[in-house]
């Protein structure tokens, strides 16, 4: 029979077990090192950009960026009402380099299947049109493409902080980069153990484009469905990663300064929403990876128990409180000298535990050390922007983004019964997985 003791030492297991062998592993990964005579260069990529203004400083940031590492082409995918601005803006400022394609609705994925057909190299990016590249990132992402079982290439991502921010958006600031330090930790981590990682990010993402047209993935990428009830357009990185694991593709992480992407996310009370859409999509994907799918159970272990099951699993402050409960029935009959030593120990363990997988971002800004009370705080508020998540999975309105929720009826829709089994039956008969 399960005494406290028993049941204290399995739930801090579980808890920290992932911690201390992510840190680890962190500490032990390498990026796949650039070949001497690389086979894929830069005149091997196409880089996708959808967008839905089509113009703006941002997106020039963008672009400049990205042409400075000399890919083949650009292709900016914007909608029919922004193509005119996007013409404008490619013709004045001489981007022979940059094409223009459009669609009649905004959607990403709509948008990511209407230039697939274009491209014309081997090797496809996608990137967000809020992003800045580091003019050496390309040859460390064709790098893992040079073995032809790597089908999908990520690298690390840092946010591009304001120029002199007021109060308010040093700490949203503050919390997004943390956001993007946390992703950084668990993917390097564990792409180490076992070669899966939580997902390949778009905001900067590189595959085969054989993969990409493949007509077995474009049908499935389209009609995607979810809970047997919605067709899903929205969450397309998801998807994608999900593609090459089930499909037997190695993906690679390239964790270096040279490989290392900028991006921006809200420094304003509008990153909830954020963090909101992101807490949805992990739900949908993750829950369709364990429970759906299921292949990710075999093929990597490791990152279903520090990465999937964490959405069903990892409450901070549930599993803060459940330990200290557990801890004070363990040790009623102690001394009390010993009982608040060993809670102190524990207390500080907690403590260390939530910031030793942030540690680089400390390293690199110390001031933001002072505002660490604000990220505990913030991982225990995290818990109810989760659990309203899972009680609203159907909605996939970004509501951070001005314009960008003009789809939002596309992205998520209704499937009748009829029209169900007339997908079912062209997904049986016409495409295999």
């Amino acid at each position: 029979m399960f005494s406290c003791h028993h049941v204290f030492i399995l739930l801090f297991l579980y808890r920290y077990l992932r911690l201390a062998v992510n840190l680890v592993a962190f500490c032990l990964h390498r990026p796949i090192p650039l070949p001497e005579s690389p086979r894929l260069t830069a005149q091997n990529v196409t880089v996708v950009i959808p967008s839905l203004q089509g113009d703006g400083s941002e997106l020039w940031e963008t672009i400049r960026s990205i042409l400075a590492t000399e890919p083949y082409e650009i292709i900016l995918v914007t909608v029919e009402a922004q193509e005119e601005r996007a013409r404008k803006m490619v013709k004045e400022s001489n981007l022979t380099k940059v094409r223009i394609c459009s669609v009649s609705q905004p959607n990403k994925r709509r948008q990511m299947v209407r230039a697939i057909p274009e491209v014309r190299t081997e090797i496809t990016i996608f990137a967000d049109d809020d992003v800045t590249w580091p003019p050496t990132l390309l040859p460390w992402m064709l790098a893992p493409l040079e073995d032809e079982r790597y089908g999908g290439v990520g690298t690390n991502q840092r946010l591009r902080r304001a120029e002199r921010p007021n109060l308010q958006q040093r700490v949203w600031g503050y919390l997004g980069a943390l956001y993007l330090e946390r992703r950084n930790f668990d993917c390097a981590s564990c792409i180490v153990i076992d070669g899966g990682l939580p997902c390949l990010s778009g905001r900067t993402v590189a595959y085969r484009t054989s993969i990409l047209r493949d007509p077995a993935f474009t049908y499935q990428f389209t009609h995607e469905e979810w809970l047997g009830q919605y067709q899903l357009n929205a969450d397309d990185d998801n998807f994608i990663t999900r593609w090459l694991i089930n499909h037997g593709q190695k993906i690679s992480y390239q964790h270096h300064k040279q490989a290392e992407v900028l991006t921006t996310l809200e420094d304003n009370p509008k990153f909830l929403k954020q963090c909101l859409r992101w807490s949805r999509s992990n739900w949908r994907s993750n829950i369709t990876s364990m429970f759906c799918d299921g292949h990710i159970w075999t093929s990597q272990p490791w990152s279903t128990y520090a990465v999937y099951l964490t959405t069903v699993s990892h409450w901070a402050i549930v599993w803060d409180a459940l330990l200290v409960f557990v801890y004070f029935d363990m040790t009623k009959t102690w001394p009390s000298d010993s009982r608040v030593m060993g809670l102190t120990m524990l207390v500080t363990w907690m403590f260390l535990s939530k910031f030793l997988k942030l540690l680089g971002h400390y390293i690199r800004y110390p001031v933001d050390f002072l505002l660490l009370p604000v990220s505990i705080l913030f991982g225990y508020f995290h818990g109810l922007i989760k659990g309203y998540a899972m009680l609203s999975l159907n909605v996939t309105a970004w509501g951070s983004r001005e314009g960008a929720d003009d789809d939002d009826a596309y992205r998520m829709i209704r499937v009748s019964q009829k029209h169900q089994e007339a997908l079912e039956f062209r997904s049986g008969v016409c495409y295999t997985q």
